[in-house]
């Protein structure tokens, strides 16, 4: 059985990484920490006096993975031993590079074929240019911030320009961020009802999907689906039915079957 796990970007440039084993798997974890930017020490007690945080074993004898997997987690790293789920702390998912965006596609060591798969249906839909949208994006964060000036303002104006359609749709290429800031209209707001047809998120409309994902407050009683929830934005206010609602910004009301 699987578990759940919570996705990270892990830092490594210039950081020490420590990748035991020999053979095609323990090269392609070398590859991987390089491509990062990390540095690959292949013993393992250099690579804790040297302050590494993560260790790749790939021994193809299973008692030596499991002696320095314990050794390296002792001293505090987290620790990927190939192939052998139960013994990771971490997994590696599966990669999809658009510097500076990075798509990752995990399943938690499940399955490393399915993740790959779906990473080769992302990449034909992932246009090149990509990251010369994010560095865009960072470029233009202080005339965004001269007009939008609260979070929550530029949130909704970036969410109406990347959606679907929009000014800068990321699955479309050609968007002119400069262009945008000057003359986009200011996102979306107002107070919309979900009537819930069933529990399935899958039920959703395109649009009630979007504005889940898109609410600064979402207004649910003890009887709304889990499942539906979770299409919530993790930072969005949750509110119960009779308390005060916040003013302005999107309000999304859901009504259970």
């Amino acid at each position: 059985m699987t578990l759940p796990s919570l996705p990270l970007f892990h830092r490594l440039t210039g950081q020490p990484v420590v990748v035991l084993g020999h053979g095609e798997a323990a090269e392609a974890k070398r590859r991987l920490v390089l491509r990062a930017g990390g540095k690959v020490i292949e013993d393992l007690a250099e690579g804790i006096d040297t302050g590494a945080r993560l260790a790749f074993i790939a021994h193809e004898d299973e008692a030596a993975c499991q002696a320095d997997a314990i050794r390296a987690r002792g001293a505090g790293l987290l620790v990927n031993v190939v192939d052998k789920p139960a013994l990771c702390d971490f997994t590696t998912p599966s990669i999809i590079d658009r510097a500076p965006v990075i798509v990752a596609v995990g399943t938690g060591g499940a399955s490393a074929g399915l993740a790959k798969a779906l990473r080769l249906r992302l990449e034909r839909l992932l246009p090149q240019g990509l990251g010369a949208l994010a560095d865009a994006l960072y470029a233009a964060r202080g005339a965004m911030r001269s007009r939008w000036p609260t979070g929550p303002e530029r949130r909704r104006a970036l969410d109406a320009a990347l959606e679907e359609g929009g000014a800068l749709d990321p699955l479309r290429e050609g968007g002119d961020v400069a262009a945008w800031v000057a003359g986009a209209a200011d996102g979306a707001s107002g107070r919309f009802v979900i009537r819930l047809r069933s529990s399935d998120p899958d039920d959703l409309t395109l649009r009630e999907a979007r504005l889940l994902g898109q609410a600064d407050a979402v207004i649910a009683g003890p009887d709304a689906p889990a499942a539906v929830l979770a299409r919530v934005r993790a930072d969005a206010a949750r509110i119960t039915p009779g308390e005060a609602e916040p003013d302005g910004g999107i309000v999304v009301v859901i009504e259970a079957t």
